[in-house]
């Protein structure tokens, strides 16, 4: 029901805010506006966008919990669709959502508000085992081999590009 409701406001909120500010303003500085909000936002994306990604490389090398760093990203990325989206509210959230005071209250507003039922992390448990799976660094798997011929000696001296 909210999503419903969301694309029902937001165009009818953009086109009431269009026809206000073009109303005040005009058409041409009306339209500069939105082309500038769009280049800014899109410079603003990519370089939080790469801060975000270092955050999350940093998380994982560290081994912390990544949870806040791809959060941020994700909100990022919303940022940027908005504020490719033309209008004056969805750039209004869109720079929000690059601020990351707004981004951290977000964040604590979702974690209370999400509830996780359930959470794997790898191959689950069961009896079964999927032979596509490479088996993990301390099973063992028993075998054996033979040579089928032995090794080739070079019948050449080798060049400058083969020497080892």
């Amino acid at each position: 029901m909210w999503l419903l409701l969301a694309f029902v406001a937001v165009p009818m909120i953009e086109i009431a805010l269009f026809i206000q500010v073009g109303g005040l303003i005009g058409l041409g500085w009306t339209l500069l506006i939105v082309l500038g909000t769009a280049i800014l936002g899109t410079y603003l994306v990519r370089a939080q966008g790469a801060l975000a990604v270092n955050n999350i490389r940093r998380s994982l090398s560290d081994l912390s919990d990544p949870t806040q760093p791809l959060a941020d990203a994700a909100m990022i990325l919303v940022a940027g669709v908005l504020l490719l989206t033309p209008g004056f509210f969805t750039d209004a959230v869109g720079f929000a959502l690059l601020t990351p005071p707004f981004r951290i209250a977000a964040f604590k507003w979702l974690r209370r508000n999400i509830k996780v039922k359930s959470f794997t992390m790898g191959q689950g448990a069961g009896p079964q085992r999927d032979p596509r799976r490479r088996p993990a660094r301390d099973e063992v798997i028993d075998g054996s081999y033979h040579e089928v011929e032995p090794p080739k000696q070079p019948t050449h001296t080798p060049s400058g590009w083969t020497k080892h």
